[in-house]
């Protein structure tokens, strides 16, 4: 059962001892309370734990990872190691020992810290060779979301080596004439294929979220910037380059519901990618861009606050996605961090996300820790639904090889998570 505790009762252990609280303009002690109960509830440990050590007994460490519930459905379904997705349920795994780690008194101490050190190293170790994909962009989303924080919290000197290598990777996929890195080879729907790599230069919105090498981030993110940000300040998900002139042949999308709409988990995408790029170059021209784009998803959300998987989708009950809403919510606190003069505003609608999506989605019943193992490790039982988080939506373009809307979405709750722990590291939980 979620209780919420007062906020003056919860202790400030999420900084080093003699910092100072984050410079913030707090808005109402309510919000933080409110989210504070669901951010860090047991029970998110509790469903991380329970999927996690379905694989801990295995010979052989997992070579597919959490990816989606079917819709109605509750056991998660999972792809291959070197599929895009495949970094953010061990990036859950190393949030929730990051937790143990960095603020020991705000989370429950189940399982202990040295399960949970040895979970995030079974469940990453097929991983680190998908650092060396060469045909993907998504290197960032596969390798940063546990190899950052495996260097960060233990020095672990092959997970810093994994990152160099995605690293250079993406590199080796920026084009001088285009001055972006190449996202997709080819690309196929129902409507239209992309087969000719030669001929055809893709990029698209999620994009931003992957790139750490300074001149090639900087020059993409500019690209990005200039292509994909409309002048009504919506974004659109592809643009097609000319290979060989770096012209704009057409925008498109894939994933939302025109190729003039407005898909919100691509915005959402925008707002946090331009924020973290701005906060690597503090460039001033990311940080308008980036509030601009949250001030447009701001303003699109319904008003049971919980954003539909496109803002221009027609009818009346349009499939939600949390995860769009959750990818938001995280750059809306980078904003918040960024800009002083306007950091009340952005906290505030950041929570207000969570708040109303934790309302409309957070899965019952909830999970718990339920005994120990033969060898003392805790046992959790995951409750009704793998995830934390329901109301997803992969993907419902009507041309789609397949369509998904509303379920549960491993990177929805990767991001529920990373946001608990930005608070808690912000002094604000």
């Amino acid at each position: 059962m979620i209780t919420a505790t007062p906020t003056s009762a919860i202790p400030n252990v999420s900084r080093p001892e003699g910092s100072q609280r984050a410079d913030i303009d707090l808005p109402a002690t309510g919000d933080l309370t409110f989210c504070a109960a669901y951010l860090l509830a047991v029970t998110n440990t509790a469903k991380i734990w329970a999927v996690a050590q379905r694989e801990l007994d295995k010979p052989e460490p997992p070579t597919s990872m959490p990816e989606y519930t079917l819709p109605g459905e509750s056991r998660y379904q999972s792809t291959p190691a070197s599929f895009w997705t495949s970094g953010f349920f061990p990036g859950s795994l190393y949030l929730i020992y990051e937790r143990q780690r960095r603020w020991p008194s705000r989370t429950i101490q189940k399982p202990d810290i040295a399960s949970l050190q040895r979970a995030c190293k079974w469940w990453t170790e097929a991983l680190h060779e998908q650092a060396h994909q060469k045909g993907t962009h998504d290197l960032g989303f596969l390798i940063q979301p546990w190899a950052q924080l495996a260097w960060e919290l233990d020095e672990d000197v092959k997970s810093r080596d994994s990152l160099l290598v995605a690293a250079r990777g993406l590199a080796d996929r920026f084009e001088e004439r285009v001055g972006a890195i190449r996202s997709w080879d080819t690309c196929f729907t129902k409507r239209y294929a992309f087969a000719d790599p030669s001929k055809d230069f893709l990029v698209i919105i999620d994009n931003l979220m992957n790139r750490r090498l300074a001149e090639i981030a900087t020059e993409h993110a500019l690209t990005t910037l200039k292509s994909h940000v409309r002048a009504d300040n919506s974004t659109c998900h592809v643009v097609n380059f000319d290979q060989g002139t770096g012209e704009i042949k057409e925008r498109i999308t894939n994933q939302g519901y025109s190729d003039e709409s407005c898909w919100s988990r691509g915005q959402a995408w925008g707002i946090t990618g331009f924020a973290q790029v701005y906060g690597w170059t503090k460039d001033p021209r990311f940080l308008a861009v980036s509030k601009r784009l949250a001030d447009y998803f701001l303003r699109r959300l319904p008003q049971d606050g919980v954003p539909s998987w496109d803002f221009d989708a027609p009818g009346p009950n349009k499939p939600r996605d949390t995860s769009a809403a959750m990818v938001a919510a995280y750059g809306l606190i980078l904003l918040a961090e960024a800009d002083p003069l306007q950091s009340r505003k952005y906290l505030a609608s950041a929570l207000r996300l969570v708040e109303s999506v934790c309302r409309l989605s957070f899965s019952k019943p909830e999970a718990r820790f339920v005994g120990v193992s033969p060898s003392g490790v805790p046992i959790s039982d995951v409750g009704g639904h793998d995830t934390i988080l329901l109301n997803a939506t992969i993907n419902n373009y009507e041309f789609a090889p397949r369509r998904w809307a509303d379920h549960g979405l491993v990177y929805a709750d990767y991001y529920f998570l990373r946001i608990g722990n930005k608070l808690l590291e912000m002094g604000l939980l």
